[in-house]
């Protein structure tokens, strides 16, 4: 499957990069790299609705903003890729590089991908913000779930910090493929499925990530939840700030209990728990 970028030059970038990068995601854009003059942006080939992403450009009247598109093969993603990415250090705890970056053997998480054409590198917020919550959550002994693993970086950490099953699953093939290269590039164990919330129902867990759409995690919750064990944790991103009364809401009504909420500039990540 191809992809389409869009590269966006934005004036002034700030704060108008995070507003459009939060309305390009509600018509299915699902990778972003920030540059120098504003950010590229990316949604698969069959998604694309270039009338829907017109009218979000133009929603935002206060910035001008322009765009370059053009159609990147799945053969040239990998080029594309290595181009542009830069290592990733969270909290001087985990070091997120490809195999081309030097080591950093002294940092106690170092995770090494290749994403193809996956979404999930640690560049962006929301992915940030979820190794964040990560990073603090004790997940020894715990059956753990990433939904829409994308490169499955979340999925491999919760397995180095002592995740026993840990399971993976993705609505696109290339994130599957990508995932399991991925986990043993990084010499971890996990299950990876091509599906989603639908497949869900054969297994509980006691850590249930989701770094999804808003409207994916609004109507995937509940399933979620009946899959996730007393005392678990849902930690869920993909969001931005003025999502945050909806999403509690939701997860409430469906009895979890806020716990606490991280944010990098208009995207949060929010944890829940189950009682």
């Amino acid at each position: 499957m191809n992809y389409i970028e869009y590269r966006f030059s934005i004036s002034p970038v700030e704060p108008w990069r995070e507003i459009l990068m939060a309305l390009l995601a509600e018509v299915e854009f699902e990778s972003f790299v920030d540059t120098e003059n504003g950010m590229d942006a990316y949604v698969k080939a069959d998604l694309e609705d270039e009338k829907s992403i017109l009218e979000q450009i133009q929603s935002i009247s206060e910035a001008k903003i322009e765009f370059e598109r053009k159609e990147i093969e799945q053969e040239n993603w990998n080029a594309q890729w290595e181009s542009n990415f830069q290592p990733i250090m969270v909290k001087d705890q985990c070091y997120i590089r490809a195999e081309f970056h030097e080591p950093k053997p002294e940092i106690p998480f170092e995770i090494i991908i290749q994403p193809k054409m996956s979404f999930g590198t640690g560049h962006h917020e929301t992915t940030h913000l979820m190794v964040e919550f990560i990073l603090e959550t004790d997940f020894t002994g715990k059956d753990t779930l990433d939904m829409g693993c994308g490169t499955s970086i979340l999925a491999i950490l919760a397995k180095m910090k002592g995740a026993a099953y840990t399971e993976g699953i993705d609505i696109d093939e290339w994130s599957v493929e990508n995932s399991i290269e991925n986990a043993a590039r990084n010499q971890v164990e996990m299950t990876v499925k091509l599906g989603d919330a639908e497949i869900l129902g054969y297994r509980n867990f006691d850590v249930i990530m989701a770094n999804i759409q808003r409207n994916i995690l609004m109507d995937d919750i509940p399933k979620y939840i009946k899959v996730l064990n007393f005392g678990g944790e849902l930690l869920l991103s993909g969001l931005m700030e003025h999502d945050f009364e909806d999403i509690k809401k939701k997860c409430e009504e469906n009895g979890l209990n806020f716990v606490s909420k991280k944010q990098r500039n208009e995207w949060i990540a929010l944890k829940f728990i189950k009682n």
